[in-house]
């Protein structure tokens, strides 16, 4: 492998991240050997195309324009059998996607809307998100009303069977249209979306936050009827700088209880912010999002 390879792997933020829970001690070396074995063509590079790539298919769907003038555009992932790729927070195990939308025209912000995803386990470990196929809205708001939106960019995202793979994907731009006819495989992937607390019977969030064995401890106490079979919660921060363990999810009724542990990749101190507390659960028959985790 060339410097220059090695180079663009390892600046790679997927393999920046894997690398930092590997040398914290995670049970990820089967995951960094395919991934550096894996990475030796990523997409662009002059020496060969990534022979992973055959794996996946990604494209952009045009699709609406909304009443307050925002689209509605979607992102397909088509996977071979057996692969997977991941949620925004997909786990130890996951490679989290990026999004790179600076080559579009006319475009403000562009707000990813995640549909429901899949929990997977593999060799002991959990990663989080989506087999075979998975269409993820995008609002795109354009910066002039009167002026034509083209969406265009990149994504890197992580596909994974035995072993896990970072792709680099340059997307074909595409033109958002003025009707507002909706494209099917977007207006399902929205309704597939997870609820929020108070479209399912939140009653209410609290979480107790204290000093735990590697970190900041953090155990969320949720009164919210059952999300159907085995639940998995979600802790997310906001901040990317933070690592998130699993946690150890168990009910009584309406009463949920998860506990999780949180640190700095860089093993620094560091302020929880609890209105940016996001929790997510994950159950058999539905999810739910909840923002902000006030004192209990």
């Amino acid at each position: 492998m060339s410097q220059s390879m090695i180079r663009k792997l390892t600046q790679n933020p997927s393999f920046s991240r894997l690398s930092r829970l590997f040398r914290r001690g995670s049970a990820i070396p089967v995951m960094i050997g395919g991934l550096v074995l894996a990475g030796v063509g990523l997409s662009g590079d002059p020496v060969r195309a990534n022979p992973y790539a055959d794996h996946v298919s990604v494209r952009l769907l045009p699709g609406w324009v909304e009443a307050g003038g925002d689209y509605l555009a979607g992102l397909e992932i088509v996977l071979d059998q057996g692969w997977k790729t991941y949620w925004r927070a997909p786990g130890d195990a996951g490679v989290p996607p990026v999004f790179h939308w600076g080559a579009s025209r006319n475009v403000a912000a562009v707000q990813v809307i995640w549909p429901r995803p899949q929990v997977f386990y593999q060799n002991g470990m959990r990663s989080i998100g989506y087999s075979e196929r998975v269409v993820i809205p995008l609002r795109v708001t354009p910066g002039r009303a009167d002026r034509k939106v083209r969406l265009d960019g990149k994504v890197q995202i992580g596909i994974c069977s035995d072993i896990c793979v970072p792709l680099d994907v340059s997307l074909d731009a595409v033109a958002l249209p003025q009707t507002g006819t909706r494209v099917p495989a977007i207006a399902a992937s929205m309704a597939d979306r997870p609820y929020s607390g108070d479209e399912v019977g939140l009653r209410d969030i609290r979480c107790e936050i204290s000093v735990g064995d590697r970190g900041v401890a953090v155990r969320a106490q949720v009164d919210i009827p059952p999300s159907g079979g085995r639940e998995v919660v979600v802790f997310e921060t906001g901040d990317p700088g933070i690592y998130v363990a699993e946690a150890k999810t168990s009910r009584q009724g309406r009463q949920l209880t998860a506990q999780t542990e949180m640190m700095r990749m860089d093993g620094k101190m560091f302020a929880l912010d609890r209105s940016r507390i996001r929790v997510t659960i994950l159950g058999e028959d539905q999810a739910v999002d909840i923002t902000g985790c006030p004192a209990g």
